[in-house]
């Protein structure tokens, strides 16, 4: 066997079959490429479902990580730890609001903005105790913790993890006369991608994020933008909601704000929605840890600078513009996204996303298929120019065109 079938082997052996990876084994990485165990290099075009958005062992982050691993890596929330602060405060900076409620995951970041929702819909709203409702999307991707997969479209996703949590009502993603019949007295929220990334990057029709702000305001209802995949750099802005404008009453971030070093999220919003918790009412022992947080604030001060949302603008209108060659050819049938992020359609004559992406990955280029016939493309904002356009070579090699 070899050192890759060996490695997979034990995988399959020892580990629940809860995802279906591409037959790759990646020993090292560094900006965009990786190589493998047997020493083949692969340009990464997924970083990580956009975890890493600063690429492999950026140094800024990984020398940030290593000073903290010298001090301090956890003191749970028992006691202050002299980095929390200041990360708080900075990320409340960069979305421009009062407060910050750090956890680990981006489903934890989720599961505590619908706590938050509920607790701000009873304590500051005044809807009736036990009937808040929270208003969500068809084809979302928030996470898959059992409450998460409640409101979710995913079949996948969904069977078998019943009985389901009550309290959400899911509507046509980019739709804003159905979400406005839905969005009643007793709606504390209203839960959005403002692009969704596992549904194959789509992103919602011009004026419908603005729509939802209006309507949010108006009604007295939270608007909570889930911009983990989106935020922190990846569409050209440091969030996906300024491209119309837009700012929500609650942003939920998460993996790039870890910068592929840590897990980090957080829910950031203004005091008067975070300053309904209470001691004792939520909590995670290693949510906020100092680690964390080092690394937090090395990414929240790189992109205080602008440069990795000016390199996923240009990088990303370059990126559009080849993929836009590609359809009406009869290889690929529809492009969408924005930024350095698309998901291609690919026309079911050529294969289907799983075929076309481990015939990529015999190019030594890596990305993942969603939804049977999507592939999707989002390098880390540091790959070059002509890094990005070879990989799009070996698309048009795959495909034939």
């Amino acid at each position: 066997m070899t050192s890759t079938e060996r490695a997979i082997a034990a995988a399959e052996a020892h580990s629940a079959h809860n995802y279906h990876p591409l037959p790759v084994v990646v020993a090292y990485a560094e900006g965009a490429w990786m190589t493998d165990v047997e020493g083949r290099r692969y340009l990464d075009m997924l970083a990580g479902y956009s975890a890493l958005n600063f690429g492999h062992g950026n140094r800024r982050l990984i020398n940030a990580a290593k000073a903290q691993l010298d001090r301090v890596t956890l003191t749970s929330r028992a006691f202050h730890h002299d980095r929390f602060g200041e990360f708080c405060a900075e990320l409340a900076e960069l979305c421009g609001k009062d407060m910050v409620l750090p956890m680990n995951t981006g489903a934890e970041a989720v599961e505590t903005a619908v706590k938050t929702a509920r607790k701000w819909g009873y304590r500051v709203k005044g809807v009736p105790d036990g009937q808040a409702k929270i208003v969500v999307a068809d084809n979302n991707f928030h996470g898959r913790t059992t409450t998460i997969i409640s409101f979710s479209t995913d079949e996948e996703a969904r069977a078998d993890y019943g009985p389901y949590t009550p309290g959400f009502e899911i509507v046509p993603y980019g739709d804003l006369a159905a979400l406005e019949r839905a969005v009643d007295a007793n709606t504390v929220a209203v839960l959005l991608e403002p692009i969704q990334g596992e549904a194959g990057v789509l992103v919602p029709p011009p004026g419908y994020l603005a729509g939802v702000r209006r309507l949010t305001a108006e009604r007295g209802v939270l608007f909570m933008a889930d911009e983990i995949q989106s935020g922190l750099g990846r569409t050209g802005r440091t969030f996906a909601c300024e491209h119309e404008g837009v700012v929500p009453d609650v942003y939920i971030l998460g993996k790039a704000l870890g910068g592929g070093v840590v897990p980090v999220s957080a829910v950031v919003a203004s005091r008067e929605v975070l300053g309904v918790f209470r001691p004792g009412e939520h909590g995670s022992t290693f949510g906020g840890n100092p680690l964390a947080c080092a690394v937090g604030l090395e990414v929240i001060a790189m992109l205080k600078s602008g440069e990795f949302q000016q390199r996923a603008t240009e990088l990303g209108e370059h990126l559009h513009q080849e993929l836009g060659l590609l359809v009406g050819g009869g290889a690929v049938t529809a492009v969408r996204g924005r930024g350095l992020w698309a998901g291609v359609d690919i026309a079911p004559a050529k294969g289907t996303g799983r075929e076309i992406s481990e015939a990529l990955m015999g190019r030594g280029v890596l990305v993942k298929d969603t939804h049977g016939s999507t592939i999707r493309i989002a390098p880390p904002l540091v790959i070059s120019k002509e890094d990005l356009d070879w990989g799009l070579d070996q698309l048009r090699t795959v495909l034939g065109v």
